[in-house]
């Protein structure tokens, strides 16, 4: 089971209490994943598609709770590619149709006005911060997904109407996120990258297991590339160790076989003489075996001279 799935699952868990609340989430539900059937002069039902077991009896529960209406449940069987169910949730009565659409300010009061949609989202509905959250859980269940945080951090919500996505993102916003929006096909994307700010959003919508399992996540992840970092750190100090010492022999080993080590002054002749017999010894180590011990920079100044001594050198030949 992917991570978003596990997220909605342990979300679709979570218990319906207070009544404003469960009307938001319901809004959410219906500008994101709700379809109006119209049949005849204004007759309308109200249907609600989805692939999770878990989302569909949250729907239903929500409906029971809040209209206590008959809602049809159906099943459908996706054959195509082994593809899991969808689950169809109906409600065929016109009047509680139409009543769950006023209340969740989708449609305009009024009969005359009953086809009015309106996917702006009503202050009045989102005024409660408690209010707000369930929007925005309301919404994923809808019509979200999260990526893998092993892989990367991806937060996402897909909306088809553009009103919506900016009143969706300026609600996420209002917590101190930064969700942004883009273009992908005739949808519009609520979504948001920083792994920071995705634990926050799933604090927000109670999805609190799944928050501590990012958080864990993002932890091992944060070692690992700690760990690399310091790796390739270490990797990259040996090589310019290993590419100066080789530099270093070449140098005293052409003063060698040119005009010997009895040119050389008593301090550049010791550095020589060590670096020969220790060839593999870091600056810092080879001035702990002069005596007396010189620093990493004035073991660096002798091999400066020697580099200079054998440019002088060449220059004569």
């Amino acid at each position: 089971m992917s991570f978003s799935a596990v997220t909605k699952n342990e979300l679709s868990r979570l218990p319906i209490s207070d009544k404003c609340c469960a009307i938001a989430e319901l809004a959410a539900i219906v500008r994101m994943s709700g379809t109006i059937q119209i049949s005849g002069m204004k007759k309308i039902n109200l249907k609600f598609t989805t692939e999770n077991a878990a989302i569909a009896r949250r729907i239903f529960s929500i409906l029971k709770m809040i209209y206590n209406t008959e809602v049809e449940v159906m099943v459908r069987k996706n054959k195509q590619l082994k593809k899991n169910n969808n689950y169809l949730i109906v409600v065929n009565d016109i009047d509680i149709s139409k009543k769950i659409l006023e209340d969740v300010g989708f449609i305009n009061h009024g009969e005359n006005s009953i086809f009015n949609v309106n996917y702006k989202i009503p202050k009045e509905l989102i005024k409660n911060r408690c209010c707000k959250r369930s929007y925005v859980r309301g919404a994923f269940l809808g019509g979200g997904s999260i990526s893998n945080p092993e892989k990367t951090y991806h937060l996402e919500f897909v909306t088809n109407n553009e009103e919506h996505s900016k009143n969706l993102s300026q609600i996420i916003n209002s917590f101190n996120l930064n969700s942004k929006i883009v273009m992908r096909k005739d949808n519009y994307v609520v979504y948001i990258k920083e792994g920071e700010q995705i634990v926050d959003i799933l604090n927000i919508i109670g999805a609190h297991q799944a928050l501590l399992k990012l958080e864990d996540i993002r932890v091992l992840k944060d070692v690992r590339n700690n760990i690399n970092r310091i790796v390739n750190c270490e990797t990259a100090n040996l090589s310019k160790t290993i590419d100066a010492s080789l530099r270093q022999i070449e140098n005293i080993e052409y003063i060698q076989n040119t005009v010997g080590f009895k040119k050389l002054p008593k301090s550049l002749r010791e550095i020589a003489e060590l670096r020969l017999e220790y060839k593999e010894a870091s600056l810092k180590e080879l001035g702990m075996m002069l005596d007396p011990p010189v620093g990493k920079s004035g073991v660096n100044h002798r091999f400066r001279k020697i580099e200079q001594l054998v440019e002088d050198l060449k220059k004569e030949v």
